[in-house]
């Protein structure tokens, strides 16, 4: 079934776009919070998921529906893994949101979300004005939280190659951001 489709059902609150969902989101969905969570909170993460999606749609229509979904269960498993670490440190993602810490203006100097949402379109913006090898690093690195070794597997570069290339963009994006008048 379509996206399209699948929101529609939703907003005739029909039971059965349910079970689709499942059918074609779950295992991508699984697969985002297994990047962050064990495979038990990943599984509650990807059923609160299709809960959210229920109660969201509608009002909310999204477009499109997959990134929406991916975009809830992400902040769901974060969620997770937040809770789940809140007293421990040093582990591997916490290195990996603590590369772009100075990129990214702490949560303290943005004093709304008005601000929070333009920080969101520069940064957007900075990610498509990236070629497309520098665009598909940053995201798999800093969105997918995948590793450096699983990155260069994946774009047929060496790892010193992509750990190169992500410092070149971190302090392009610092640049940039630096540019459109945010404070780092």
């Amino acid at each position: 079934m379509k996206d399209e489709r699948i929101i529609k059902e939703l907003f005739n609150r029909s039971e059965d776009v349910l079970k689709v969902l499942k059918e074609k989101y779950e295992k991508p969905c699984m697969n985002i919070a297994m990047k962050l969570v064990s495979k038990e909170d990943a599984e509650e993460c990807v059923n609160d998921t299709f809960l959210a999606v229920w109660n969201q749609i509608p009002p909310n229509k999204p477009d499109p529906l997959c990134a929406y979904i991916f975009r809830i269960t992400k902040n769901l498993a974060l969620k997770k893994y937040h809770t789940n670490t809140a007293k421990k440190r040093n582990n591997y993602y916490d290195l990996v949101l603590d590369e772009l810490a100075m990129c990214i203006p702490d949560k303290a100097n943005v004093e709304s979300e008005i601000l929070a949402k333009e920080l969101e379109k520069y940064i957007n913006s900075f990610i498509e004005s990236l070629a497309d090898i520098d665009r598909v690093i940053f995201v798999k690195r800093y969105y997918f939280l995948k590793e450096i070794p699983e990155i260069a597997m994946e774009t047929g570069r060496s790892k010193n190659y992509v750990t190169v290339h992500l410092h070149r963009l971190r302090t392009r994006l610092k640049k940039y951001l630096s540019e459109k008048g945010w404070i780092l």
